[in-house]
């Protein structure tokens, strides 16, 4: 019976281990369709693209729609375009978000075992088909999704979700008419009002000033400093440096800062865009409710906040001059970007908006 007992003790201890151990959940999966119903046309006027994304796991996935493949709406970037061997270049916009300030409108969530469907039919003036000539286009959709965190807005992984494709990319042959398309202007915000120029000049001072700033200051400590390192990562690397000293030396006569959007890229929780054929930036009203610099030495604001206006200015700068894209939006998020790639956080123009102002606190506070 002793015996007994002991073997009853010792399963019911294996057993709660076994119950009291953690089961690590499998990351959530969409798979991305890509198809056309019209493989053959005259003009890239006539290319239509549909996009299915499934999600065929046992929970609801709730993405950024913004500048993913599930936004059909604003001029942003769904596909990588080439023709043979050869990229077409992309010139649509690039937004800017306050991530506070979106809506629901800005998510879309996939139901467990459902799919959503998306047609693109708006895309001759988002690409130079014009320089690349007649032929057939490659179109293979973006893998990337931005997913809410407390914080911010974070790259998927493929420990978070999984992303994957079920016939990649799409082959179109445009025969003729492949000549240069404007985007389609929408309606347009006249700016009358004097005080949104003079909003947009002093975040234009401050901003360039606060990338001379934070230019400096890696000059002065280098890429071992630990707030360098902690939002680009261990590297040596002297893009950081490059990017922030071309933001606070811009001098372009034919750059223009304004308060219309002709683009229609001015939705819910967009704060500003940039239009990458020609670098122009258009602030949006959200724009207008941020605030100067001094606000985050007198605790009125904080880094992790986001909402200086120079702060934002310098993000678009950094599109206009160095390209840079939006992975991801939130300081502990770009944090955590540095940390696991830095070469993606020196190409992810919201490091630089955290990293500047955080120097600035460090320096100037």
């Amino acid at each position: 019976m002793r015996f007994l007992s002991t073997i009853v003790a010792l399963g019911f201890g294996l057993a709660t281990q076994i119950v009291a151990t953690p089961v690590k959940r499998a990351a959530s999966t969409l798979v991305i369709s890509t198809s056309t119903t019209r493989p053959n046309t005259d003009s890239t006027d006539d290319i239509e693209l549909l996009v299915k994304v499934e999600n065929t796991s046992e929970e609801d996935v709730k993405v950024l729609k913004y500048g993913s493949v599930l936004d059909s709406e604003l001029p942003t970037q769904s596909f990588i375009v080439t023709q043979g061997d050869q990229s077409v270049a992309f010139t649509g916009i690039k937004l800017q978000l306050a991530i506070h300030n979106l809506t629901d409108e800005a998510y879309v969530v996939i139901p467990a075992g459902q799919s959503v469907e998306v047609t693109h039919n708006k895309l001759a003036g988002l690409y130079a088909f014009h320089e690349a000539g007649t032929g057939t286009f490659t179109f293979a959709p973006k893998q990337e999704f931005l997913l809410p965190t407390t914080d911010g807005l974070s790259k998927a992984t493929g420990d978070t979700l999984t992303v994957v494709t079920n016939g990649a990319s799409v082959d179109v042959h445009v025969a003729s008419d492949v000549s240069k398309r404007d985007l389609e202007e929408r309606a347009v915000l006249t700016c009358t009002l004097s005080a949104y120029a003079d909003f947009i000049r002093a975040s234009y001072t401050e901003g360039t000033a606060l990338a001379g700033l934070a230019a400096q200051y890696i000059a002065a400590r280098g890429t071992s400093d630990p707030l360098f390192r902690a939002y680009f990562g261990a590297t040596t690397s002297s893009i950081p440096y490059n990017v922030l000293y071309a933001v606070s030396t811009e001098s372009s006569a034919t750059r223009t800062l304004d308060c219309t959007d002709p683009y229609g890229g001015c939705t819910t929780g967009v704060l500003a865009y940039t239009l990458t054929s020609t670098t122009n930036i258009y602030y949006c009203p959200v724009f207008f409710t941020e605030v100067p610099l001094s606000y985050l030495c007198s605790g009125l604001s904080t880094v992790a906040s986001r909402d200086t206006a120079g702060g934002t200015t310098l993000h678009e700068l950094t599109h206009a001059l160095a390209n840079t894209e939006d992975y991801q939006y939130g300081c502990s998020t770009d944090r955590a970007l540095a940390a696991s790639s830095p070469s993606a956080a020196m190409g992810n123009a919201d490091n630089y908006n955290c990293f500047a102002t955080e120097v600035y606190v460090q320096t100037q506070c």
